[in-house]
């Protein structure tokens, strides 16, 4: 059945995001239909409707989300109606070399969804009938979406729409990028540059794997309040340094064990790498613009045995992952509820893209239900 629903578009770079009324055809081969009941307001997305991101527009928005699948196609097993789920902006076939090793987050099927669905099929259009472009596979950002199922998680009843939502993303990311990425040594000191929605996982990554200090950077004093809520013990306020880099050396008594760069900079990563200790490792999670670049000493990766690596969703295994943040949660030690600092509407969506770009909360949630 084709649906007439509303979803959030970017139709030009640098321009507000529009609520518009579209078409949603249902499921083919290997696909589901599902009823979106909230969505996490991603700087991702942001960043597809600036141009940071470069991406075909128009474009369904939309890759953090949670829902219940409503109508299931021809040869989907795993998922049926009813079953509540959460998108995966990373698409994984299950097969290739990435799959095989466990590093689905690499995926190959990944590279070929990341504006339509995998076999290039879109099912988004506006109501002229042209075809509306879906971010990462998915364009959850609507009250329907139709995703291939390889892009869909299924998860249990016992938590929120919306803190699955978050699990689905920001907090995959940031808890990921210690966990999974850096598995950060328990006693170890940690910095983490930027504390906004995947910075704060980041750094309840960092307490969750046991780190003995954790010191949350950013340019401002509202994050870094709410970084010490996360559990940063320590926090540096840029702006208020001449050398960030020395303020930390000196902080931490020669340097981090680990650094995360959760902002997207290149000058910023190079802060991070440049506040290790010898041995030390840098973990770049946010994403820059394509033109971005980060300057090191080349020696330093010898002489000190420095590394400088990257973190794509947290290397992610969203099949095994996402139900252990979920264990976590109930276990009171992942916080969730206390990420989402405002809930809007859809009809509120370019209310909510305007917070996002002047850093007015930890995470906006979209709510569909």
């Amino acid at each position: 059945m084709k649906r007439k629903v509303k979803a959030v578009v970017a139709r030009a770079n640098n321009a507000p995001v529009s609520v518009e009324e579209i078409l949603v055809d249902p499921p083919e081969q290997g696909e589901v239909t599902i009823r979106m009941e909230a969505c996490g307001v991603c700087h991702t997305d942001l960043s597809a409707a600036t141009g940071v991101i470069p991406m075909p527009l128009p474009m369904v928005l939309g890759h953090e989300g949670a829902g219940v699948v409503v109508e299931v196609g021809q040869g989907v097993t795993a998922l049926a109606v009813g079953d509540r789920v959460v998108s995966s902006f990373v698409s994984m076939c299950g097969h290739c070399r990435y799959c095989s090793t466990g590093r689905p987050q690499l995926c190959d099927q990944a590279a070929k969804a990341v504006c339509t669905l995998p076999n290039g099929g879109i099912r988004t259009h506006d109501l002229n009938g042209n075809p509306l472009h879906v971010f990462s596979g998915c364009g959850v950002m609507a009250e329907y979406a139709t995703l291939h199922a390889d892009n869909v998680i299924k998860v249990g009843a016992d938590v929120s729409m919306e803190c699955c939502a978050l699990i689905s993303c920001g907090v995959m990311t940031g808890v990921g990028a210690v966990i999974n990425t850096a598995r950060l040594t328990a006693g170890s000191i940690a910095i983490v540059f930027g504390a906004g929605g995947v910075g704060l996982n980041a750094i309840q990554g960092c307490a969750i794997a046991g780190a003995s200090m954790i010191v949350a950077v950013d340019r401002s004093d509202a994050k870094l309040d709410l970084a010490r809520l996360f559990g940063a013990t320590h926090v540096v306020n840029a702006t208020q340094e001449d050398n960030v880099v020395r303020t930390l050396k000196k902080l931490t008594g020669g340097g981090a064990d680990y650094a995360f760069e959760c902002v997207g900079l290149g000058s910023v990563v190079a802060q991070a790498y440049g506040a290790l200790r010898k041995g030390g490792m840098a973990v770049v999670v946010g994403v820059a613009g394509t033109k971005d670049d980060t300057s090191i000493r080349t020696a330093s990766l010898t002489f000190e045995e420095k590394t400088l690596t990257g973190s794509y969703y947290g290397s992610a295994r969203p099949r095994e992952d996402f139900p252990r943040l979920m264990s976590l949660y109930r276990a009171g030690r992942l916080k969730l509820d206390e990420l989402i600092t405002h809930r809007y509407r859809i009809y509120e969506a370019p209310q909510a893209f305007d917070d996002l770009t002047h850093g007015r909360n930890a995470r906006g949630m979209i709510v569909l239900g």
